[in-house]
Formats: structure tokens, C-alpha cells, sequence
């Protein structure tokens, strides 16, 4: 049914014209050329070498746009009716440019071979429903020249991406990935780690009562998820440190805070008092030691310095949520 819905208002490929499938190729070669020169320009700043290779791309689009064109003005005119892959049922629908810019180097180009896969099969089948010789070779020619552009990337892939290249985008990457996630989230994960030991520790040895503890440490938690989230999200836009989006980087270090602390309270929905405070302290060494791994991992911290720093401190902000608690 659902299918029947999506469907309305699209003419089905098999009732398309001779003059009706050239134009769509023309169209679609036209689109396809903007996504490329798109891609390029999105990349040039960190990418330059995956730039190169998408304005070879786009290139070679242009080359079959104009054949495409000239075949149709030796046949049908110099009137080209408009229809887009949208226009006909069968076409996987593209995202709009705008709701791509920002997207990963590794994922834009499986995009690509993606198109390049779908506009061959599209040749294949337009090769086969055109009776004029002419127009069924150059259909045929571009069917192959379409699937042949995944070795043509691959050639222009080792011509502009060199082993230095390649090591320098993924260090981008990796940058990237390190400023937008990490860093919040590392951030976030440690005041929630930390900064809820005091008051669900001080509640747990004050009360003896996993119930109020639990509630405690749920409102810790959240509250100190919403306030790191709103945070982060407020420092600044990205558009200058290069740190990424503030909504990501916001929803990163609120999470992260959230689950920092619920790590150590969810222990206290079971009932034995002294079991669930062995576990919630089981959790906290963990926690503390995966701290001190992510610092290591993608901070380029020393793994002993940054144990001894986090689990020390750890320690301290622990024993003082004991100490108030007996009090």
C-alpha cells in the first residue's frame, strides 16, 4: 500500500519514450555532475587530494552530458523535456546536497560507487529498449563507461591519493572524530563519573537505603547530563576551533555525563544494601579505568599518568561522599 502511495504521479520507466529516456539520462548525468563538484567543494579544505578525484568525476559526467545532448538534438530537436529520476518510479530518491555536507570522506565515497552502480544499470536498461542503432550504442557505451568508473576512481584514487595523502586525510578524520565526540564525551564522562560519587555515596552510608539512593543519583545523573549537554552545546559554534557541529558535541557530553553517573547508580535498584554498594563500587574502578583508557586511546595521554590522575582523584571525590555519609 505504502508502496502504491510513493509511487503515485511517477511515469514507470518501461512507458518512457526513445526522446522521454534521453532526457532523463541527460538530466540524470546533469545531477550527478552537481554532486560530484559538490563533493569536491565540501572537501577541498581538509581533503584536497578526494577533492581532485570527485572534479575528475565531475568531469567526465559533463563529457556524457554533452554526447548524451548532441545524440538528442540529432534526433529529437533542440527542445529537451524536463524529467528527473524523481519523475520515475524505480529511482532511489537522493538526499538533497544540503543535507550532505557533512558527511565522512569513507562515506561519500561508497555513495559514489553507489551511483556509479545505478547509472550503469539505467544505461543498461535504456540500451535495451532503443531501436535506433545510433542512440543504442552510445546508451551501451555509457552503461560501460558508467561501471567502468569505479576502476577510473580507483586510478584517479592512487594518481591523487598517495600513501601521504591518505594518511593525512585519515589523521583529519581522526581529528575530527576526536573534537566533535571524544573530547565532549570524555569530558562528559568524567563529571558524571566523578561528580555523582560525592552525593550518591554520601546518600547511600547516610541512608542505607537503596531506594532513596537510586532516586539520589537518577537526579544527579540527569541533572548533570542536561546541564553538561546545554554546556558544551553554548561554548561555541565549531565554525572557528573546527570542532564540529554544538548540537553533536552537546548531545555527546550530555549523554556521556548521564551514563557516568547512572553507571554507579543502577546497582541500587537491588535490594541488599551492602550488594548493590559492592557493585556500584565495582563500577566506579571501571569506570575510572576506562576514563584513563579513552584518555590514552584518543588523547595521547600516558595510560599511567592518566590512571593515576583519574583514579586518584576518583578516589578523593569517593572518599569524601563516604565521609559525609557517616557523618
Amino acid at each position: 500500500m505504502l508502496a502504491r502511495v510513493l509511487g503515485r504521479g511517477r511515469r514507470r520507466f518501461g512507458d518512457l519514450s526513445e526522446k522521454e529516456i534521453l532526457a532523463l539520462a541527460i538530466s540524470s548525468e546533469e545531477d550527478d555532475g552537481r554532486i560530484y563538484a559538490a563533493y569536491a567543494e565540501s572537501l577541498r579544505a581538509d581533503y584536497p587530494a578526494s577533492a581532485a578525484v570527485f572534479e575528475e568525476m565531475a568531469k567526465e559526467e559533463d563529457a556524457h552530458r554533452r554526447r548524451l545532448i548532441e545524440r538528442y538534438r540529432e534526433r529529437f530537436g533542440e527542445v529537451i523535456p524536463l524529467i528527473r529520476r524523481e519523475h520515475v518510479s524505480g529511482f532511489i530518491e537522493r538526499k538533497p546536497l544540503w543535507l550532505m555536507k557533512n558527511l565522512g570522506i569513507e562515506t561519500i565515497r561508497q555513495q559514489v560507487w553507489e551511483m556509479e552502480e545505478a547509472a550503469g544499470n539505467f544505461y543498461r536498461e535504456a540500451a535495451k529498449r532503443a531501436t535506433d542503432a545510433g542512440t543504442r550504442k552510445l546508451l551501451g557505451d555509457l552503461a560501460t563507461a558508467e561501471q567502468a568508473h569505479k576502476a577510473t576512481a580507483d586510478r584517479l584514487e592512487e594518481t591523487h591519493l598517495h600513501e601521504e595523502a591518505k594518511a593525512e586525510e585519515r589523521h583529519q578524520q581522526r581529528r575530527r572524530f576526536v573534537l566533535t565526540y571524544v573530547q565532549p564525551g570524555l569530558a562528559g564522562l568524567m563529571d558524571g563519573s566523578v561528580s555523582t560519587l560525592a552525593p550518591v555515596f554520601a546518600t547511600a552510608f547516610a541512608t542505607q537505603n537503596t531506594h532513596t539512593t537510586f532516586l539520589v543519583g537518577l537526579a544527579a545523573s540527569v541533572g548533570a547530563g542536561i546541564s553538561m549537554g546545554f554546556t558544551e552545546a553554548a561554548s561555541d559554534d565549531g565554525k572557528l576551533t573546527g570542532r564540529g557541529s554544538p548540537i553533536i558535541r552537546g548531545f555527546a557530553a550530555g549523554i556521556m555525563t548521564a551514563l557516568g553517573g547512572l553507571g554507579h547508580t543502577l546497582p541500587y535498584l537491588v535490594e541488599p544494601f551492602w550488594t548493590a554498594t559492592s557493585i556500584a563500587i565495582a563500577i566506579v574502578v571501571v569506570e575510572l579505568w576506562a576514563i584513563a583508557w579513552i584518555q590514552n586511546r584518543y588523547m595521547d595521554a600516558p595510560f599511567w599518568r592518566a590512571a593515576v590522575t583519574v583514579v586518584f582523584g576518583g578516589s578523593l571525590v569517593f572518599a569524601a561522599g563516604i565521609l559525609i555519609g557517616n557523618g
